[in-house]
């Protein structure tokens, strides 16, 4: 069931307010690529996958699926499915806390739902997506499979034996994003150790590649994703290029790497929510 909700564009705001009271509340997780990739959750969830979370199952027969490879990323995760009806809002309260659903990496033992696998061993997201997507091809499901990995995952060997995998075998109904911010946990991934031509990359393992140049702009994540839609069942998987900022939507967060996993005291807790509408309610 593909959601369609006028008001689409009252839930980045929110869910960055969910994000910064979780992180805060808890003094622990990682609120720099939940922030950047707000826009990308809200038009997959919202708007893209074709889901029904009332009626959810691990193996995600009969509607699409979404694997979420870089797994620290729970704040905007949790939030979005939350909003869109997977759990109460206000189970987010306990995000972090021991004996919770909501644990820091998303994980399966206590069955929340939502979520399909334990994720945040970097770089394994996109072989379980391709074991899933042969799936859907073998049970003759027609629907598809997303990923998202952060662009620092990319330094991951296991990343391009799958990438490789699902170009040489035509996996085409697959796309993976990734979450293009040049920033992880300790520096600028340019410094780290840089990716060179991602695209070209991309392009040399038989994958169609979308670019999404504004990938907090909500309007243009929802076209490009629906583009990349458009790109599948033609023998070849899609990656989509999202280019986005770390902290964005928070002045003194955004661009600045060292937002990638520290939490926001009280001070900078009442800054942020200064900076974000309290459009649908906090939990």
């Amino acid at each position: 069931m593909i959601m369609s909700d006028k008001n689409i564009e009252e839930y980045p705001s929110q869910i960055r307010r969910d994000i910064v009271r979780m992180v805060h509340d808890v003094q622990s997780g990682h609120p720099g690529g939940s922030l950047g990739t707000v826009e990308f959750f809200t038009a997959l969830f919202f708007e893209l996958l074709d889901i029904n979370p009332e009626k959810f199952t691990v193996n995600s027969t009969g509607e699409d699926t979404f694997i979420l490879s870089n797994g620290h990323i729970t704040p905007v995760y949790y939030s979005t499915l939350a909003r869109r009806g997977y759990f109460d809002i206000k189970e987010l309260a306990t995000f972090r806390r021991l004996g919770t659903r909501l644990q820091g990496h998303p994980s399966v033992h206590d069955g929340l739902p939502g979520i399909r696998i334990a994720s945040g061993s970097l770089g394994q997201g996109l072989s379980v997506a391709l074991g899933v997507a042969q799936g859907k091809k073998l049970n003759n499901d027609p629907h598809l499979v997303y990923t998202l990995h952060g662009d620092g995952e990319l330094q991951e060997g296991q990343i391009w034996e799958a990438v490789l995998y699902a170009g040489a075998k035509g996996v085409d109904n697959l796309i993976a994003t990734v979450d293009y911010n040049n920033a992880q946990i300790d520096g600028t991934v340019d410094d780290v150790l840089s990716l060179g031509n991602l695209q070209a990359k991309f392009e040399a393992f038989n994958w169609q590649v979308v670019n999404i140049n504004n990938g907090n702009n909500l309007q243009e994540v929802i076209d490009g994703l629906k583009h990349a839609k458009s790109l599948t069942g033609k023998g070849r998987p899609v990656a989509v290029l999202l280019h986005t900022k770390m902290g964005y939507g928070i002045d003194f967060m955004q661009g600045d790497y060292r937002w990638h996993g520290k939490p926001l005291n009280d001070e900078q807790l009442a800054k942020a929510l200064a900076q974000l509408p309290k459009t649908l309610g906090d939990y």
